[in-house]
């Protein structure tokens, strides 16, 4: 009797249709539901900066296709790394993401940081760029970079560049180095006070963001000398680039990509990546990015994991060039 019991079960076992374990099923339909729940968009900025303005686009539009809450959370702090971690650490379902900008890849140089940039998280997409406008006040009697570099020349440490830190200190150092000039940086809490004293004529110069510098260049409060971009810009075509003005090899943007918690579900990761895609080529897209001094720069997962790497090793020579204190010293 018990042989023919246990042959009888062996004949269902054969009837049965083949399929995952039972935590790969799970893990299959949670994917294939994704999202179901409210989404976290951490910003690991104060609300109003490109980052910010970003995601609440994204948020808006995935809220608007899937039907989901789209959270943003502004958490400002220690260049990004107090949001960045909270991403880092949060659960690998795709419900936590974050917007990510050039920060991430100079902390790592400058910074100890709680979390290894590598392989920390995993991009989604790099979504744009923004670029940078290097600018003097309207009373220096100074109209091109080579100019600039005459005055600094003539008068060592006496032109003073505003520095706001982390990326624009980046910017600087990175333009200090190639001019092979000495120029005296004084370093502020922000980016805003930092253009203000430019225009008031407190210092000299300063490396800008477009979004922040676009309307004060319309309105002659400030004169554009170049921008650092490897082209020029649609928004500013008369300016002529840093390479183009001497500095040779310069190249600074700040570029911003969508990230969530590594070991994410690929297919998760590929169903926000090609979101993205579509969102990013919308022509109403393209224009708002355009209104805010950015271009829409798409990069895939494998391409971002290249990226990174690179980035870090381009801003970790810029630091030995300039003599910046550094994570590793």
């Amino acid at each position: 009797m018990f042989q023919r019991l246990i042959s009888a079960v062996a004949a269902c076992i054969a009837l049965m249709p083949a399929s995952a374990a039972p935590g790969q099923a799970a893990s299959k339909t949670s994917t294939q539901a994704y999202p179901d729940k409210p989404i976290r968009l951490i910003v690991p900025f104060a609300p109003g900066a490109t980052n910010d303005i970003l995601a609440r686009m994204v948020g808006t539009d995935f809220q608007q296709v899937w039907g989901q809450p789209v959270i943003v959370d502004n958490r400002a702090g220690a260049e990004g790394i107090i949001g960045t971690e909270l991403a880092v650490k949060a659960q690998p379902d795709g419900y936590t993401l974050i917007i990510i900008s050039s920060a991430y890849t100079m902390n790592p140089v400058t910074m100890k940081l709680p979390y290894d940039p590598l392989t920390a998280l995993e991009f989604v997409s790099k979504i744009g760029t923004s670029f940078l406008v290097l600018t003097v006040g309207p009373l220096l009697p100074v109209n091109s970079v080579k100019e600039l570099i005459a005055a600094a020349r003539a008068k060592p440490g006496e032109i003073v560049f505003s520095s706001s830190g982390g990326f624009l200190h980046f910017a600087t150092a990175l333009f200090t180095s190639l001019s092979r000039e000495r120029f005296n940086i004084v370093l502020y809490k922000g980016g805003y006070p930092a253009m203000m004293d430019v225009i008031g004529g407190q210092t000299h110069a300063a490396f800008q963001a477009s979004a922040a510098v676009l309307p004060q260049l319309r309105a002659g409060k400030l004169k554009a000398l170049a921008v650092g971009s490897v082209k020029r810009v649609d928004m500013l075509p008369d300016i002529p680039t840093l390479d183009e003005s001497g500095i040779k090899g310069y190249e600074c943007a700040n570029w911003y990509s969508i990230a969530t918690a590594s070991r994410t579900p690929r297919p998760i990761v590929m169903k926000l990546h090609e979101e993205i895609v579509r969102y990013f080529n919308l022509p109403e897209t393209q224009k708002q990015m355009a209104a805010m001094g950015a271009v829409v720069d798409i990069k895939t997962p494998e391409e971002m994991r290249k990226i990174i790497p690179a980035e870090i090793a381009k801003w970790t020579k810029v630091a030995i060039d300039a003599g910046m204190p550094r994570a590793d010293k």
